[in-house]
């Protein structure tokens, strides 16, 4: 496998113990860990035994020192990883939902290093030497201008070497604010429109086409929990047709029942063969699986988008029905981790995707 080149922003995470709220716990200690939508996919690259690159930028400080020892500790190649005299480690802070209360997330990412950083500070050479795809999401264009620059600038030159290049659409209504005057849907419509040009595979949730794109899946309602599951390959069609150079769609499908239980699968459509490729199924249908007590979902679609990255390039699980059902597989488990990273191996995706699904003792 080439190198897989991720390019976006890690935070700092900030998260009371178990389902406590800010008003229980504070004052008082706080988890921290790290993590963000780029650098969760190259480290569940990496924990499947990828070869993964993350690339950001990064203040010159012991915390930020601390943050690059993590993902370097977990096999991600963080040299490209630009260090900075300007901006600061972005945050964030989460409060776990349980049952019919939502989880919160609280930002606290303004004058970040990587976006204030634009693209000709970065080295696109050393960056995409040996690389065989880039990955980045919608969150890092959202987050300013100059970042915006630098993803189109990054999106170009992979691009120009011959590199597939996938997104996740990742719609983030509190951050797409960089422009007064234009509305958060709006302004990440118009930017995205600019960057998906460049862009192979384009990854969604069963929200995204609507909210940046404006492509709705039939009577899809996210906010009851219903989705309509056979309208999705038309959003991607629709996808297609709009941006002829992509050749795949992906979109997750959570349902939604509460907090801590969610249903979970997803769909890949392949334009060379014209065909939606669904997962799990059981006796050929689609039947999601059933997350009864999550332990944490965020950063379960990062957990998707690596496994569904790490499939495609890898020979024996590339065929659709195949990397769709190892990605879903690998995101199902990572709603039982707490944080952001999916510390999942192949051997436990590849294992649930084959129907081992009890959670029995493995001794």
């Amino acid at each position: 496998m080439k190198t897989i080149v991720t390019f976006g922003e890690v935070m700092g995470r900030f998260a009371p113990a178990g389902n406590l709220r800010f008003r229980q716990c504070l004052p008082g200690p706080l988890d921290l860990t790290f993590g963000g939508a780029e650098a969760n996919v190259a480290a569940s690259i990496a924990q499947f035994g990828g070869n993964a690159r993350f690339v950001t930028a990064l203040p010159q400080n012991a915390i930020a020192d601390s943050c690059v020892g993590v993902f370097t500790a977990l096999g991600v190649d963080t040299t490209s990883i630009l260090r900075t005299k300007e901006g600061r480690l972005g945050l964030y802070f989460l409060e776990s939902g349980a049952n019919q209360r939502p989880s919160n997330v609280i930002y606290d990412r303004a004058h970040s290093s990587v976006s204030l950083t634009p693209p000709e500070k970065y080295d696109w050479e050393k960056i995409f030497d040996g690389a065989g795809w880039l990955h980045w999401t919608g969150i890092t264009p959202a987050l300013s201008a100059t970042s915006a620059a630098a993803v189109l600038h990054a999106a170009k030159t992979a691009k120009s070497k011959g590199i597939p290049v996938s997104t996740d659409l990742n719609f983030r209504k509190k951050l797409w604010n960089w422009e007064p005057g234009t509305s958060s849907n709006a302004l990440a419509e118009k930017t995205m429109r600019g960057i998906l040009p460049y862009v192979d595979l384009v990854i969604a949730n069963e929200e995204d086409a609507t909210d940046v794109l404006g492509i709705h899946a039939g009577h899809t309602d996210v906010e009851s929990g219903h989705l309509s599951i056979n309208h999705y390959p038309e959003v991607a069609r629709e996808i297609v047709k709009q941006f002829p150079n992509v050749s795949r769609v992906a979109i997750t499908l959570r349902e939604s029942l509460s907090a801590s239980h969610n249903n979970w699968g997803a769909m890949l459509y392949d334009v060379a063969t014209d065909s939606a490729h669904f997962a799990p199924l059981a006796n050929g249908e689609y039947t999601p699986y059933q997350i009864k007590n999550i332990v944490d979902r965020v950063g379960g679609g990062d957990s998707f988008g690596a496994g569904l990255i790490f499939a495609l390039n890898t020979p024996e699980l590339a065929e659709p029905p195949k990397a769709i059902a190892y990605a879903v597989a690998a995101s199902c488990l990572a709603h039982s981790i707490v944080g952001d990273i999916n510390y999942t191996s192949r051997a436990e995706a590849e294992s649930l995707m084959k129907g081992s699904a009890s959670g029995r003792v493995v001794r």
